[in-house]
């Protein structure tokens, strides 16, 4: 077998055989995540899966893509890299669950300005911890080496992820009706956006997020960096004991004003009780260093609801009880009301 090697190219700055390194480093996690459907394994020039349709009148698939964004920032000045490709695949897999789907698979797409083994080890251990959460598989993916283009201790982190779904059986919000009851589930923090608000308010460096915050528990850098929670489980497990989910909403960018409007039914309005849900004393630190208002705060952060779920008022206590099951905390944060305003928060 012939040896690839290029004297030439990494003059250039690309070195494939650090592109060699890193592969033999990721393989085993990478096979690690591998469920029932996944066909060959990593090197070839395509993922194959092989999905179970037993079962399925119309079998649909539901596809969701997203990137880390400027909180890649705060893991560059932290040089901590290993929990980052959870939120890749969090912001993927929660968008893809949000209309019933379970997430089969996952591609991530890594571009860095030099290829550093150790670190693509790192950073693709925390997407194989995200495929494990989400119980998908990470099929295949890509790193290119760009220097120039990105520093040499910088990169960008994106992916995608298919799911699958019965027709039949998709959550949508065609039965939504008024009465119906808001659970949020909580959040792990700021998640993944914001994040240009956040730099812009703390000017961070590498001392700030060292500093210790009585508040948090934690450093600053700490809880920026505590990975978005992936709730493919908790979804799935309503559905599996019967509740009647009505709609779905994934709270990301635009916080509650934004996505919670997405997940409603026309001529009906979510109604948000804003203190009946904690929030963590990380968002009261971020508005009161840069003095932002509360609408602001609730239109780009998600204030400690990850995910908001629509079901019928005389299910929530069943429903509560199985989130308890699944590890979630769940609160009632509203109801479901005439009107068209999307979303009221009181």
């Amino acid at each position: 077998m012939s040896v690839s090697k290029s004297d030439s190219y990494a003059a250039a700055g690309v070195d494939v055989t650090a592109g060699y390194e890193a592969v033999n480093r990721i393989k085993p996690l990478v096979e690690s995540t591998y469920i029932p459907g996944v066909i060959g394994t990593l090197g070839g020039f395509g993922g194959l899966f092989a999905p179970k349709l037993d079962g399925m009148k119309k079998p649909v698939l539901v596809s969701g893509t997203d990137g880390v964004g400027t909180k890649l920032k705060i893991a560059f000045l932290m040089d901590k890299h290993d929990t980052i490709g959870i939120d890749c695949v969090a912001m993927c897999v929660n968008d893809i669950v949000c209309s019933g789907a379970l997430p089969m698979f996952f591609l991530d797409y890594l571009a860095v300005g030099k290829n550093v083994p150790e670190r693509v080890e790192s950073i693709v251990s925390g997407i194989v911890e995200g495929c494990r959460l989400a119980s998908c598989a990470l099929i295949g993916g890509e790193t290119a080496e760009m220097p120039g283009f990105y520093p040499e201790n910088e990169y960008d982190l994106a992916g995608f992820s298919v799911g699958i779904a019965d027709q039949d059986k998709m959550i949508d919000n065609s039965t939504m009706q008024e009465g119906d009851i808001l659970i949020g589930l909580g959040s792990n923090g700021v998640h993944s956006n914001g994040f240009s608000l956040i730099r812009k308010v703390f000017q961070p460096d590498r001392k700030k997020l060292e500093t210790h915050i009585a508040e948090l528990s934690c450093t600053l850098g700490e809880e920026l960096l505590k990975p978005t929670h992936i709730y493919v489980r908790a979804v799935r497990c309503l559905m599996m004991h019967g509740i009647r989910v009505r709609a779905v909403s994934h709270i990301t960018g635009g916080g509650l004003y934004e996505n919670v409007p997405r997940m409603m039914k026309e001529g009906l309005t979510a109604r948000i009780e804003t203190a009946s849900f904690p929030s963590s004393p990380i968002f009261e630190i971020i508005a009161q260093a840069g003095d932002i208002p509360e609408r602001d705060m609730y239109n780009t952060f998600n204030m400690g609801i990850g995910l908001v779920i629509a079901v019928p008022r005389e299910e929530v206590g069943l429903a509560k009880e199985v989130l308890c099951m699944a590890g979630e905390r769940a609160y009632v944060i509203g109801s479901v009301v005439k009107g068209d305003e999307g979303v009221v928060l009181c």
